[in-house]
């Protein structure tokens, strides 16, 4: 008998949509070891091995575009739009290419997220599309100008195919969805006690006095760390290599730790807006400290989100990149909702999957 195949279909876009992709590939793997994973992704097989413990396929293949960004702040729509433009060019042999893979592998459910072409190239092999997110891409391009309103009905009338969408929590409307089952937040969970992480990295600092640094897979430029001399009684972590050696400030490298990781350690993380990161800090209760990202329709949903579930801080960008950090100094703001959001996002979405192989 053929083991289940799972094709999971990840936009191209920083890590975040990957490791939201991962951590539900992985509650599938621990319900069902039995369904084999096809993680079709242009992210690293680290960032997956990350996530997932457990046997799957690694296709490098990525048929959508995201936002073309010089880091986690800077977008550039030019360079998005012609991105765009060669993809929709090569429409017909992307899709014949995936179908042929699909039915070659037997698969019997495309998951994804939250490419547009993903739903085409399973309908043309017969299998449903679930799609996965906060977001669609309809809804970041569709106050970017005239230029973008064809792709966006396009994306659009793409998302209509989706079969079942699994809708998360700090989302847009999703209206081009015709099916929407809401769940919680996804998001991967530290696999180390903080009494091992402690015997592991020299954080010396209370968690009120330890900070997080992370901002996703395309990283920050020029974050100011000599700010961070200003605070010799904290601690501040960051996956940044290129950071300077501080005393006060350890440096991770590898592939053996993530972000989550080290949340549980510390009274607050910084970062810029993005649903991955804010996730697996609100499902740990961790304060968020974000930076305002300009020009990214999910941006104002992912900030009102934390204003409303998390302790949290909203600074703008020269208070970061150009001012003392004084804001560390400042008081957390409380969530302005005693409710909590679900966070068996994950597990949740794993489970239909299960179910429907069953």
């Amino acid at each position: 008998m053929s083991r289940p195949v799972l094709y999971v279909a990840v936009t191209a876009h920083g890590f975040g949509h990957a490791v939201r992709s991962a951590s539900i590939v992985a509650e599938v793997i621990r319900l069902n070891p039995e369904i084999l994973p096809i993680m079709v992704t242009t992210s690293p097989r680290w960032l997956l091995e990350s996530y997932i413990d457990g046997e799957f396929i690694h296709r490098p293949r990525g048929y959508d575009v995201g936002v073309i960004q010089a880091d986690s702040i800077r977008m550039d729509k030019e360079a998005t739009g012609e991105k765009w433009r060669l993809i929709r060019g090569k429409q017909n042999p992307i899709v014949a290419g995936e179908v042929d893979f699909i039915r070659t592998n037997r698969v019997g459910l495309v998951l994804a997220d939250i490419p547009p072409l993903a739903t085409v190239i399973a309908r043309a092999a017969g299998v449903p599309c679930w799609m996965v997110g906060n977001f669609g891409w309809d809804f970041i391009y569709e106050d970017w100008g005239t230029q973008f309103q064809e792709l966006t009905a396009w994306i659009r009338q793409c998302y209509g195919y989706c079969d079942r969408l699994f809708k998360l929590p700090l989302a847009e409307s999703m209206s081009s969805f015709p099916v929407i089952t809401e769940a919680g937040l996804t998001g991967g969970n530290p696999r180390f006690t903080p009494e091992d992480m402690r015997a592991k990295f020299p954080i010396k600092a209370p968690p009120e006095k330890t900070v997080l640094l992370t901002f996703g897979g395309l990283g920050l430029q020029a974050i100011p760390y000599e700010n961070i001399k200003k605070f010799p009684d904290w601690q501040f972590i960051t996956f940044d290599t290129n950071a300077p050696d501080l005393p006060n400030l350890i440096k991770v490298s590898g592939i053996s730790y993530r972000p989550v990781d080290f949340m549980p350690l510390c009274g607050r993380i910084i970062s810029k807006p993005g649903y991955s990161t804010f996730a697996e800090a609100l499902r740990l209760d961790i304060p968020i400290v974000s930076l305002i990202r300009e020009g990214f329709a999910e941006s104002p949903i992912l900030l009102s989100g934390i204003e409303q579930y998390s302790h949290h801080q909203i600074i703008d960008t020269e208070t970061f990149f150009n001012r003392d950090w004084q804001f560390l100094h400042r008081p957390l703001q409380p969530s302005r909702s005693f409710l909590k959001l679900p966070k068996n996002g994950s597990e949740f979405i794993a489970k239909a999957i299960v179910d429907f192989f069953s």
